[in-house]
């Protein structure tokens, strides 16, 4: 298998668009391109993530559509959808894809347009990412999915609310100094707790915000990348899933595909938790942030909310995590989510991620999650 590198990153910023998602796309798409000092027309494939098109914007077979926007209507598309970790599992096949020697240089990413739709009608367009048969009809929807997360890891842990406010003010605080961040406004501990409760445990402040956005990645063999002036190596990549039903998930305190996607990225990458510099992880509501932690192997379990309470995750700490704001600050274009992840990753591994720059960092680590649990991406970057 041959090494994979990427080459260029793209993003718009994220917030509310009057664009369609794939107009969107072509935009981040067109500055990954020229971040990566390429002709289009190297381009040999594209993976690509949007999960509500056909819902939001009365839109499927959304690939074609995004290449053709792009002028690159005749290379071969693939659309994906795994709820909010779409784009990662993208990347991971296109890294598949060069690695195996099938194409040398492949666009991934993904976009996402929701802000257009009411607020109710969004909710409900993003259960369809849990189980239709049994869960959909009682009405439980992701914040009530994480708040059963949340109140598992309260009573096998002693995690607190605060603890949890604590991991929303850290990534304000962080998205501050993101361009592309859909609120870049610092928060207080006490506007976290005093919010309103969406699904108890979970306030307001703990949830991460409905966005529209795009951003995109180029990826290229081993001999590409050598001719590049500053290419980000993929290490490992990995996924895992787990069952759909919360009443068979065993420990609502963990998530075991996080466990196991991150134990087959590790190996691939020949590296483990204390190597790892800087971390984009999955913070859709702060609970998935400390839970994360812990199962990405950064901080033994029941001590992810001490860790956020003492900021041992915020810039300057022992293992910061989410820089760029995470999808509390920086927002959560579902389909986007996991490329602009890597896009920061791989922005701070060059070294150009200006006032929230991690000092030193030389190895990267991303994960998405999928839905309520059920798919878990997770990958390492490194630079030579």
């Amino acid at each position: 298998m041959r090494r994979v590198a990427v080459i260029g990153v793209g993003l718009t910023r994220f917030g509310k668009h009057d664009r369609t998602s794939a107009e969107l796309f072509a935009e981040a798409a067109g500055e990954a391109i020229v971040d990566a000092e390429i002709a289009p027309s190297s381009i040999r494939a594209l993976y690509y993530g949007n999960v509500t098109g056909g819902e939001g914007e009365r839109q499927l077979h959304t690939g074609p559509l995004a290449a053709t926007l792009l002028g690159l209507a005749d290379i071969p598309t693939t659309r994906f959808e795994t709820a909010c970790a779409t784009s990662h599992a993208a990347f991971r096949h296109a890294v598949m894809e060069v690695s195996a020697g099938i194409s040398d240089v492949v666009l991934v990413g993904g976009a996402e347009r929701v802000l257009h739709i009411p607020t109710d009608h969004a909710t409900e367009y993003f259960a369809y990412c849990s189980d239709a048969s049994w869960e959909q009809p009682v009405g439980l929807t992701f914040p009530g999915v994480f708040a059963l997360i949340a109140r598992a890891h309260m009573e096998k842990h002693g995690t607190t609310e605060e603890q949890m406010a604590h991991v929303a003010v850290k990534n304000h605080r962080h998205g501050v100094h993101n361009p592309k961040a859909q609120f870049r406004k610092e928060i207080t501990l006490e506007t976290v707790l005093k919010s309103a409760y969406v699904a108890d445990p979970l306030k307001l402040f703990d949830c991460c915000p409905f966005t529209d956005g795009a951003a995109a990645v180029v990826l290229v063999s081993e001999e590409v990348a050598r001719k590049h002036r500053r290419p980000v190596w993929v290490l490992g990549s990995a996924a895992a899933s787990d069952t759909m039903f919360m009443h068979e998930k065993r420990d609502l305190a963990r998530v075991t595909a996080t466990e196991r996607a991150a134990r087959d990225a590790y190996r691939q990458a020949g590296k483990g938790p204390e190597d790892v510099n800087v971390v984009e992880l999955h913070d859709c509501f702060t609970i998935a942030e400390i839970v994360a932690t812990e199962g990405l192997g950064f901080f033994e379990p029941g001590t992810g909310g001490i860790a956020a309470e003492k900021g041992w995750t915020s810039l300057g700490g022992k293992i910061p995590v989410n820089p760029s704001g995470g999808l509390k600050s920086k927002g959560h274009p579902i389909g986007a989510t996991g490329a602009a992840q890597i896009c920061e990753i791989v922005t701070q591994l060059r070294g150009e991620a200006g006032p929230r720059q991690v000092d030193g960092a030389r190895i990267g680590l991303t994960h998405t999650l999928g839905g309520n649990t059920a798919t878990v991406l997770v990958s390492l970057f490194g630079r030579d």
